[in-house]
């Protein structure tokens, strides 16, 4: 399987997001069989399809703090992704390729993600 990286060259956040999403989903079909992946299946792709759900709903946003909560959330979306993940490239027998390349790019959306929610975020 190929992971799609060909809107990964725009800068359009919501897109990378989708994309992520789908190449999760794409990927996790191909985990092996198993109580311990069928959890991990099932939370990784709660957390990533979320994560871009909610980056989605932080456009419609009311106010600059419903915008930076709705991207709070994507942000530790994103990070659960990240670990689940992590946890499928260090137990699964066979390296993939693809999943490293999708902690890259998971790794990335958390800092675009991160930068946005610092710089919108209220400081108290």
């Amino acid at each position: 399987m190929e992971i799609n990286t060909d809107s990964r060259t725009s800068n359009d956040l919501q897109d990378r997001l989708f994309n992520f999403a789908v190449d999760v989903i794409k990927l996790i079909r191909k985990l092996p069989k198993g109580k311990e992946y069928d959890i991990i299946s099932y939370q990784l792709i709660k957390s990533s399809t979320s994560s871009g759900a909610n980056y989605e709903e932080a456009q419609g946003a009311v106010s600059k703090p419903d915008f930076a909560n709705k991207v709070g959330i994507s942000l530790k979306e994103m990070l659960e992704s990240s670990y689940w993940i992590r946890l499928i490239v260090e137990t699964t027998t066979e390296r993939s390729h693809n999943w490293e390349k999708l902690l890259n790019e998971a790794t990335e959306l958390k800092k675009i993600l991160g930068s946005i929610y610092s710089k919108t975020s209220i400081k108290r």
